[in-house]
């Protein structure tokens, strides 16, 4: 949960940050912790009441240069590798346009890390053209100890710069 708030205002050339967040994701912070605007599923819906309101997802896919999944559970790795978009973040991702960089960086327990469906599904995530930003091997949440937990905050931050000094991305093959 720290490497979640440390991620949200660290000092990456000055760039803005807006964090979305999913339902259950909530459970692991305090709002009050993370100095940056916060959008989740219900800001979606009040915003859009009828045609030609603006559509948030929409929204925050054209305003980001590049978008950041840290940590992407998996439960929503394979809602995007299946094209499922039941949430705001899931929405941004489907409308994502492909030219701009999209990092992800998966934590999960190491069990659900090595089974044979992730590695299928991050491979889904790189076809798309999306950067991984690997898992590492360390004690986990739950006490386990091995691969699974999130990269450290400085080298998604470090991936972040790399991506941000390259010009858009070209379309994936």
């Amino acid at each position: 949960q720290r490497k979640e708030r440390e991620l949200a205002w660290q000092d990456m050339n000055m760039v803005e940050v807006i964090v979305v967040t999913t339902e259950h994701a909530k459970h692991f912070y305090d709002s009050k912790d993370v100095p940056a605007k916060i959008y989740s599923d219900s800001d979606e819906w009040e915003m859009w009441k009828q045609r030609s309101d603006p559509v948030l997802h929409i929204d925050l896919r054209r305003w980001a240069d590049l978008m950041v999944i840290a940590p992407l559970d998996a439960n929503t790795l394979g809602k995007i590798a299946s094209g499922i978009c039941d949430n705001l973040l899931t929405c941004i991702v489907r409308a994502w346009d492909l030219k701009k960089p999209l990092l992800f960086c998966p934590a999960m327990n190491t069990v659900m890390w090595e089974h044979p469906i992730t590695a299928t599904q991050v491979q889904t995530l790189k076809s798309f053209g999306y950067i991984e930003v690997p898992c590492i091997e360390k004690e986990l949440i739950c006490g386990d100890k091995g691969f699974g937990a999130m990269a450290e905050v400085s080298t998604i931050v470090e991936k972040v710069n790399e991506c941000l000094e390259q010009p858009l991305l070209a379309l994936p093959m």
